[in-house]
């Protein structure tokens, strides 16, 4: 097999597995077209890409790109870079990802805990609707503090991995 027929096959399987992880991230509610330039970044050796590369690779119009790196860049999952000595913006996936949306997502959890909590006062304890949703403001300050320390736990373990692949 030649050295092209080899990267062919292999950029074939990258893009089976682009596909397949947008459509995970879609069906879990991420827009769609935000989910095929998100995962294309994601398997992009740099991490970054131009809107012509992700059009190019994606079969998707520039404008489908505009509309999902503004997207993504709206909930922090993707910085823009200008490409040094050019006009051209860069589109990267930040560093920490997941650890950085999963922080933005406790600090939502912190608002609707407070209102779910203001409207268990409204509702009254003594009502069944003031009781379910005083249950789901309890559910999310456990899930906020639950995930505090599972995001201490990942520094920890990603720290320890550093280390033990420096030793």
């Amino acid at each position: 097999m030649s050295e092209l027929t080899a990267r062919e096959g292999n950029d074939e399987a990258v893009s089976r597995f682009v596909e397949r992880f947008a459509a995970e991230l879609t069906e879990a509610g991420m827009q769609r077209m935000a989910s095929r330039v998100f995962a294309a970044l994601l398997a992009s050796e740099s991490a970054s890409m131009t809107s012509a590369e992700l059009a190019e690779q994606l079969r998707i119009s520039p404008a489908a790109v505009s509309g999902a790196v503004r997207y993504l860049t709206q909930v922090g999952m993707v910085g823009r870079e200008r490409d040094p000595g050019s006009r051209r913006d860069r589109y990267v996936l930040h560093n920490e990802v997941w650890y950085e949306t999963l922080t933005r997502r406790d600090q939502i959890l912190t608002r609707w805990e407070k209102v779910l909590r203001d409207g268990a006062e409204i509702l009254g304890t003594d009502t069944a609707a003031g009781r379910r949703t005083a249950e789901t403001a309890e559910f999310f300050e456990f899930l906020q503090k639950e995930m505090l320390s599972l995001l201490d736990r990942w520094r920890a373990h990603k720290a320890s991995q550093r280390d033990a692949q420096r030793g």
